[in-house]
């Protein structure tokens, strides 16, 4: 489970959806959770799908990988199920007993999971095709605007990027955890989900002490460096807009715009 977790990963390859800026991708990922807000059918949705399903595509990121990240949330996706199907009043088309199941219940139980499960694949993709060094460039660059009014847009895009990237650090020392605690006779699979949930809690210790560590040796890493934020840090590879870029954002125009149509004007 631990293994399955996609979101703060960084996927390498060399498609055209690597080698966008990640400006375009920010805003472009920023765009496409809108509109599935935007959304008020299933035919909007399959839209969505079918764009994201090409975007996937292109990228080459292994479909079968972002779908393991699904794992994580599916205890939600489960909830959310539970929670439309049986508490929307509305047609009953199933009643058993005290169990009824709505028509209007079980729609809105479909719609909520199609946009939970778009929402999460779509960021994964941001952070799967993008570097993390190019997140934190592209984020600071989309904040520039909000200095005017002292948000200190560096230090935000910074810390937003250091919480992706330890994503898969943090990750990776559970699982390091839970293996030595279940070599000393710890079980995390047996009994029901309240059991394994209350055998989870000995190894939040160990994890935040490790977390502790490990942002204390990047502090001391980025001081050591003379590692000083803001206006007067310099890059080694300056972010510039190519014809790739200009394509990928007419092409999101082109898409928000269709949805939007779809939605309020046909």
């Amino acid at each position: 489970m631990i293994r399955d977790i996609t979101l703060g990963q960084y996927f390498p390859g060399d498609s055209m959806i690597h080698k966008l800026d990640a400006r375009v991708k920010i805003i472009s990922t920023f765009a496409f959770i809108v509109t599935l807000f935007l959304v008020r059918d299933f035919i909007g949705f399959a839209i969505c799908a079918a764009a994201l399903g090409l975007v996937i595509a292109i990228s080459k990121v292994p479909l079968s990988f972002m779908l393991r990240g699904l794992k994580v949330v599916f205890f939600i996706i489960i909830l959310t199920v539970v929670f439309n199907l049986f508490m929307i009043p509305g047609e009953p088309i199933f009643q058993w007993r005290f169990v009824t199941i709505t028509r209007e219940g079980a729609y809105s139980a479909a719609f909520l999971v199609i946009r939970l499960v778009l929402l999460i694949m779509s960021s994964s993709l941001l952070t799967l095709t993008t570097k993390p060094i190019s997140l934190t460039d592209g984020m600071e660059y989309l904040l520039k605007p909000l200095k005017v009014i002292k948000v200190p847009a560096h230090e935000l895009a910074m810390m937003m990027s250091i919480a992706l990237r330890f994503i898969p650090t943090l990750l990776e020392e559970t699982d390091k955890i839970m293996k030595a605690q279940m070599a000393r006779g710890a079980d995390f699979e047996s009994g029901n989900i309240f059991r394994r949930a209350k055998s989870l809690i000995p190894i939040l210790v160990p994890l935040f002490i490790s977390a502790f560590r490990i942002a204390q040796e990047l502090a001391m890493a980025m001081e050591a460096r003379c590692y000083r934020g803001g206006d007067n840090r310099t890059r080694m590879y300056a972010m510039k807009m190519k014809k790739l870029d200009v394509f990928a954002v007419c092409c999101i125009v082109i898409f928000v715009s269709i949805i939007i149509g779809k939605t309020y004007i046909l």
